[in-house]
């Protein structure tokens, strides 16, 4: 199935550019961790105003000083991940640990199903198990969003697919953040940046204060994981 074949996206110049950049960044840097994803685990790199956007501060705030390097990529899929670590993104390093946030580009144009999506997300795992075999792993639900019936309805198959999985995989921990971002039983629209454009989308993204919610709550795993003291 495309969801767990590697796809290339280098007739994108941008992409291909940026695949380069951070293979010259993983070996001057030897992370301890790395974040492996796509534009919500970009976006991290983000600077305001206004503070909505302005994710960087908070990056420097969690994890500045644990030598982490930010993988994340706009558009990616779980092929296009999974091209990039088979391509040079996670050899030569010895991360202690690996945050995975991927899937919502599996639900927009390509369309794969919850099954080929858990298929795509697995067969991440399993190339960092064989490539990092020490690393451990934190392995972050796919986040709710507010596209169509069938994203919201697939997403949630997903994670509860995605946790029954890791539930017999003791190197990888699970979370499911979507409580997060739900308010009185629906979307809290006030924690993605997605509706403050122009023109204006569903929301999809969270905001920087949305993406501090998640640093806090991933900080008790992650930083056991690290060996260090939880940020706040």
């Amino acid at each position: 199935m495309l969801a767990a074949t590697p796809i290339a996206r280098t007739d994108l110049a941008w992409w291909r550019q940026r695949h380069e950049a951070k293979l010259g960044e993983l070996a001057q840097s030897k992370p301890k961790l790395i974040f492996l994803g796509d534009s919500i685990t970009q976006d991290w790199e983000l600077s305001g105003p206004p503070a909505w956007r302005d994710f960087a501060p908070q990056w420097r705030r969690f994890y500045g000083d644990r030598r982490a390097v930010n993988l994340g990529f706009k558009g990616d899929t779980t092929a296009s991940l999974l091209w990039r670590m088979r391509n040079g993104e996670v050899a030569g390093i010895a991360p202690k640990a690996a945050v995975v946030l991927i899937g919502a580009n599996n639900l927009g144009r390509v369309h794969w199903s919850a099954e080929d999506t858990v298929a795509g997300i697995g067969a991440i795992l399993d190339e960092l198990h064989k490539r990092l075999p020490r690393t451990k792993i934190l392995l972050l639900g796919v986040l709710p969003s507010e596209r169509s019936a069938w994203i919201s309805e697939t997403t949630v198959r997903i994670n509860r697919m995605l946790a029954a999985r890791c539930g017999d995989d003791p190197s990888v921990s699970y979370l499911d953040l979507t409580a997060l971002f739900m308010r009185n039983g629906v979307l809290n629209r006030d924690l993605f940046l997605d509706p403050r454009l122009t023109p204006p989308d569903p929301p999809l993204h969270p905001t920087a204060e949305g993406q501090v919610l998640m640093a806090k709550a991933m900080e008790p795993v992650l930083a056991k994981m690290l060996g260090d003291q939880p940020r706040s």
